[in-house]
């Protein structure tokens, strides 16, 4: 699918900091995590977090027409699609719920960018909910590039069409079939000017499936059109509606990116190599803040590369930051290391920080985690 064309016109939608929290603790220890209230995203890029480590996207990029999305628990389904656009052109719109990043917006934790030949695989797991009266793909999306980048387009993006509905077509020409994850498969590649793409359409509906993300990007490697020596920099579930498109859903989704464990890798969840505590100190005036933000290293290897993921409450808004690249400036955030400081030494630290302003009762993020592993708060 395409993406937003503009990434500073990316809206983000605030999701709430306590319920993120928790999903993300209760996913850590196994428990179950309190049901979150449905929410409803209408703005042009809106976006929420589910389970406290996706993020589900409005993202109406081709058309002025409302649209609305409502996050449930496991997935999302469009409550809104207004208008139409012609069957031989580009969706309205590619409302999806993603691990990864998209246009600087990164879910939280997520292990991804990664470098293609370091994965070992890449679990995942969707159901989707179909509708009769509508034009539409059903498109499970993953992106490749030659460098980590989070801030845009990639070189190469794979669709899965997991069902197309009505008279519309993957880009390019189809140029054969292709069995993949024992399943079969029409073929098609071409560029929408921006991207390459490679497509693999199912020959009749799939409603839900279990499968290794890894299947399809070492088919699109040996094709040519990309290396392992690339970064998979995102995941994603959603539908490109042509017409209508209300009721269209994504009832569950799951993903996972398994790296091979090796010196300096900086593990993951559960590895008990991997252990942080992160000092949150900051300076607060009306309507404004600084955070400073130390990461501690307290496992027994080192972090080479680090991304922290933690979520602001609701009325904070970053407005500049240092040492670090945020993944966006509300919401659900990533920090990640710059070039001079990606390592943390056993019992080492990394620091940054950042201002911003804030409205109501000023709050401190309740959660972080580094790499995906949950850290304690100082």
């Amino acid at each position: 699918m395409r993406s937003s064309p503009h990434s500073l016109r990316t809206v983000r939608a605030l999701s709430g900091a306590l319920l993120t929290t928790l999903a993300t603790l209760a996913a850590l220890l196994g428990v179950s995590a309190p049901a979150q209230a449905d929410t409803t995203v209408c703005e042009q890029f809106g976006s929420t977090v589910i389970q406290g480590r996706y993020v589900v996207q409005n993202n109406r990029w081709g058309t002025s027409a409302p649209q609305c999305v409502t996050a449930g628990d496991t997935g999302f389904r469009i409550t809104r699609a207004d208008g139409s656009v012609s069957t031989n052109g580009a969706p309205k719109s590619y409302p999806s719920v993603f691990n990864g990043c998209h246009y600087t917006n990164c879910s939280p934790g997520t292990d991804l960018p990664a470098q293609i030949g370091a994965i070992a695989d890449a679990p995942t797991s969707i159901s989707y909910g179909y509708v009769a009266d509508a034009v539409y793909n059903a498109s499970y999306d993953i992106w490749l590039d030659p460098t980590p980048r989070t801030d845009g387009v990639n070189r190469t993006e794979i669709m899965i069409w997991f069902n197309r509905v009505g008279p519309i077509q993957p880009i390019g020409s189809r140029t054969g079939t292709a069995t993949v994850g024992g399943r079969s498969w029409e073929v098609w590649t071409g560029s929408n000017g921006s991207n390459d793409v490679i497509s693999f359409v199912a020959p009749s509906a799939i409603g839900s499936w279990t499968f290794d993300v890894m299947d399809f990007v070492d088919q699109t490697v040996a094709r040519g059109m990309a290396q392992n020596n690339w970064y998979l920099t995102s995941i994603q579930a959603g539908f490109e509606p042509w017409q209508n498109g209300a009721g269209l859903a994504v009832n569950s989704f799951s993903s996972s990116v398994n790296t091979g464990s090796g010196p300096g890798d900086p593990g993951g969840p559960g590895d008990p190599a991997t252990a942080c505590a992160v000092t949150y100190a900051t300076n607060v005036w009306p309507g404004g803040f600084t955070a400073d933000v130390t990461v501690r290293n307290s496992g027994t290897a080192p972090v080479d590369g680090w991304r922290l993921g933690f979520t602001l409450p609701s009325g904070q808004r970053v407005t500049n930051s240092w040492n670090a690249a945020l993944s966006g400036s509300s919401g659900a955030l990533t920090a990640a290391n710059v070039a001079h400081n990606a390592r943390i030494a056993p019992a080492g630290t990394q620091s940054f920080g950042f201002q911003g302003t804030y409205g109501g009762a000023f709050a401190k993020p309740s959660g972080f985690t580094l790499n995906g592993t949950a850290c304690s708060v100082a």
